[in-house]
């Protein structure tokens, strides 16, 4: 089977690992797909360093830079139009994102949560944030959630999910550490998902097709 690649914009705020990952697989020939530009809302986020080290365009784009919420949104739809994306890939992007544009790229916005959603998400769970809740609640079991984005935080379409150990010891960056390493396996896998056209959306519930004729729900891809 031909897979044509897919075009992929990167929405970063910070290091940009899961950006790393995502064209670390790329260049290895596991991702067919093409990082066609990469935006943060910050100036001299990490991940806009590694855009430009790997020629890609690299834009800094926020809200405080347009007059209005709608300008920026339409300056963003524009910049995804001109590099005919396919995919928006959120990988720590701390900002959400336009109704409009979502509405634009409905089921076409991934983002990837460091635990297991619907647990330990919403506004201001990001980041170390998370995995300080997973310790002070004194769950057994943490993990990564990569999910459709919609109109609210860490909300959407589950596509899949990976379970991460809390250990005894752990602390929030310990933790972290281990999590992050699934992120960086996960997330490329499951954008291949979409480049082989094998998810599917029905209502609240994403859905991954077996290469074969079978369909199986979101889970542990």
């Amino acid at each position: 089977m031909v897979i044509t690649p897919l075009n992929l914009a990167v929405l970063a705020s910070g290091g940009g690992t899961n950006l790393q990952a995502v064209l670390d697989a790329i260049a290895s020939g596991r991702l067919r797909a093409r990082v066609r530009v990469v935006i943060s809302n910050k100036p001299d986020a990490g991940a806009l360093d590694r855009a430009r080290r790997h020629d890609i365009p690299a834009l800094h784009l926020a809200r405080d830079q347009f007059p209005t919420a709608d300008a920026f949104a339409d300056h963003l739809l524009a910049v995804l139009s001109d590099y005919q994306i396919d995919l928006i890939i959120l990988a720590g992007y701390l900002k959400k994102l336009h109704p409009r544009v979502v509405q634009a790229y409905r089921h076409r916005v991934l983002n990837i949560h460091p635990a297991l959603l619907p647990s330990f998400g919403g506004k201001g769970m990001y980041g170390i944030h998370v995995h300080e809740a997973v310790i002070a609640a004194g769950v057994k079991v943490s993990g990564v959630t990569v999910h459709l984005s919609d109109e609210e935080y860490d909300h959407g379409p589950i596509v899949a999910q990976r379970p991460v150990p809390v250990l005894d010891d752990d602390t929030p960056e310990s933790l972290a550490g281990r999590v992050l390493e699934v992120e960086h396996q996960l997330y490329p896998e499951i954008i291949q998902l979409f480049a082989e056209g094998r998810v599917r959306v029905d209502g609240r519930r994403a859905y991954i097709k077996d290469e074969g004729s079978g369909v199986r729900s979101q889970g542990s891809a």
